[in-house]
């Protein structure tokens, strides 16, 4: 029954919170989107002065009544100071980056205000993000960046984003929610396909992926990680620093990154190795198409190319979300 009431209660907080709150891409604090209430200090700051206030009352001092009143005074002036500090900013969704699933999509924060106020420990964080300080010492603008991390592919929403500032005694909590409508591409989580097979159209030339076992390519310097049986063991005997051997597989001028290759596997392991091979892929020179089920994108190169098939994997089979 308790877990009934508290989801009743959430879905009622978060009904209220989205007409009080609605989303935007450019909001200003005011009166009505700032919420402000004692915290744990504050609560202990008024018993102390209740007791002052007993205390005076009692015995008749009027040492103890002038001290209950300048520290009453104090928590008044902290009320004020601690509004002001985040009354007044306009708060701007700022440029967002995509992420691969499992690792964290970055959303920007833009802070900025009219004048020279003096800002101070304005704390930011997301559900699923760390928190993060700014201040604005006079400035007008601040940007600040935070990173979410994403477990689905897809179109992925961070939710609100939580200010809030307890400057500049730590008595007085003002906050406010903020849905800035940001969203961001979350691509499948990349799997390296190595051994599978892929569809290969007859080129002009060849190229080559790097990674493979058949041709040497280059001699570099060795790298914590790679294999020892690639460790160029003779330079090593001639004193000439450890080295590792990389070599590149021939592959055709067009490769297909195909679906029916991976036969056998769910759609969301598919998807991983497909991601995958593009990332190897693109990092060559090697013209690359995609063929999916009601997906075919012709062979080509080039950071436009990538982003298209990366943008196809990542909304592949999700007719909820909208290709934008």
């Amino acid at each position: 029954m308790s877990k009934t009431w508290r989801a009743w209660f959430k879905q009622r907080y978060h009904q209220w919170v989205n007409r009080r709150l609605p989303a935007a891409r450019k909001i200003r604090l005011n009166n009505n989107r700032l919420f402000i209430f004692p915290t744990r200090a504050g609560f202990l700051f008024g018993l102390v002065l209740l007791l002052l206030w007993l205390v005076a009352t009692n015995f008749e001092n009027n040492l103890v009544f002038g001290a209950t009143f300048l520290l009453s005074a104090m928590f008044v002036v902290a009320i004020f100071h601690t509004f002001l500090n985040l009354s007044g900013l306009l708060i701007e969704a700022g440029h967002s980056h995509p992420c691969f699933c499992g690792g964290a999509a970055e959303f920007g924060i833009l802070l900025s205000q009219k004048g020279h106020r003096y800002r101070d420990n304005i704390l930011l964080r997301y559900p699923k993000s760390d928190q993060k300080t700014v201040s604005l010492p006079g400035t007008e603008l601040a940007a600040v960046s935070l990173a979410v991390t994403a477990d689905k592919r897809g179109w992925f929403e961070p939710g609100r984003v939580t200010l809030e500032t307890r400057y500049p005694l730590g008595l007085i909590r003002c906050w406010t929610y903020l849905d800035l409508n940001m969203r961001e591409l979350v691509y499948p989580r990349p799997i390296n396909a190595r051994g599978q097979p892929i569809s290969v159209a007859s080129g002009q030339g060849t190229n080559e992926i790097a990674g493979g076992r058949e041709d040497f390519r280059s001699l570099e310097k060795h790298r914590p990680g790679e294999p020892h049986s690639h460790i160029a063991w003779k330079h090593y005997a001639r004193e000439q620093g450890l080295h590792t051997k990389h070599f590149a597989d021939p592959m055709d001028e067009e490769v297909w990154l195909d679906w029916e290759a991976f036969q056998g596997m769910d759609e969301e392991a598919r998807l991983s190795r497909l991601c995958g091979w593009l990332l190897e892929l693109s990092a060559g020179t090697a013209l690359y198409g995609l063929r999916m089920p009601g997906v075919e994108i012709l062979p080509s190169r080039g950071e436009i190319h990538r982003v298209s098939i990366l943008r196809e994997l990542a909304l592949f089979n999700l007719p909820d979300q909208v290709q934008s």
